[in-house]
């Protein structure tokens, strides 16, 4: 149940940052916003580190395969790609799609085993509720 409840605050989290950042990007750049988006948050992390966790920060140099390491640099490009599609497409639209794209991406990344994660089978359910979605998102933009 907790696992459900953190899920639904990322993704509300996430759509009251993006639409955050892309008024911070109206007032600057897009490239300054996402430098001071990803400052703000090295400094969270640095501060939630500090207060509860205080294992050695080299020992993520550990991880194999390194290139794992890249999740921050991937976290610039998301930052930049839901500014750009919220300023484009509004909040609601820009989440919808977002999502769909998360939740194929995932699914493939499980039905291939790719990264590391445990290969999953085939599934006509999962199929189904991902067309569901993108049939969801053809009626919310439905005029």
């Amino acid at each position: 149940m907790i696992g459900f409840l953190i899920a639904l605050l990322s993704g509300a989290l996430m759509s009251i940052q993006g639409v955050f950042n892309t008024e911070v990007t109206k007032a600057s750049s897009i490239w300054a916003a996402n430098v001071f988006v990803q400052f703000t948050a090295l400094l969270v992390c640095l501060g939630a580190w500090l207060l509860t966790d205080r294992s050695s920060l080299t020992s993520v140099w550990q991880v194999s395969p390194k290139y794992m390491l890249l999740g921050g640099a991937i976290g610039a490009f998301i930052t930049y790609t839901v500014i750009k599609s919220m300023d484009s497409l509004g909040p609601a639209r820009a989440v919808m799609l977002i999502v769909v794209a998360q939740l194929l991406v995932a699914y493939v990344i499980e039905l291939f085993g790719w990264f590391g994660v445990e290969k999953q089978p085939w599934e006509w359910r999962k199929a189904i509720g991902m067309a569901v979605a993108v049939v969801g998102i053809i009626i919310f933009k439905w005029k």
